[in-house]
């Protein structure tokens, strides 16, 4: 399968929305899905009780397949008020641009959970008007994986299952 036909695989794309919603779930925070199309945001989450009146948050999910990919993707900055995090999944399925076997570059997939402030700071638009947020070379450690999903769960003030609350 050469690069342009894997971009043809709605599935690869929309399976980036369908993972982050599950890691969403799995810390106990209530993720559903927004219509296709939707402008700003892919999901919404809430906290799981239902007689918490805590607020919504919307997430816009981005992703890239390509293990080998330059760690950017693209954004306009008209979105920005759409949206409270942006979730980039990179899916790490193979390679595509070096020229080694596509499944060499297997990897898990890797979730960083960025609020808009960070994102609004990271922003670029170049000159032939491309938009853009780049984050390779960036220190992400406190956004990725369980740590980012802690950012939503801290802000829906969803306390770890499992785990007692102290008064």
């Amino acid at each position: 399968m050469g690069n342009s036909d894997a971009r043809r695989l709605p599935v690869v794309s929309l399976s980036a929305e369908h993972l982050a919603i599950g890691y969403l779930m799995r810390r106990n925070i209530l993720a559903y899905k927004a219509p296709p199309n939707n402008e700003g945001y892919d999901l919404i989450c809430i906290h799981p009780d239902p007689r918490n009146k805590a607020k919504q948050i919307r997430v816009q999910v981005k992703s890239r397949y390509q293990t080998d990919c330059d760690r950017a993707f693209p954004l306009k900055e008209k979105s920005f008020d759409a949206f409270d995090y942006l979730i980039v999944v990179f899916q790490n399925i193979g390679f595509y641009y070096r020229k080694k076997p596509v499944l060499e570059g297997y990897r898990e997939p890797e979730f960083y959970t960025l609020p808009r402030t960070w994102i609004e700071k990271h922003h670029s638009i170049s000159k032939s008007g491309w938009q853009k947020v780049h984050t390779k070379n960036e220190e992400l450690d406190s956004f990725k994986n369980e740590r980012g999903f802690e950012l939503i769960a801290s802000d829906l003030e969803i306390p770890y299952p499992g785990v007692e609350v102290k008064a």
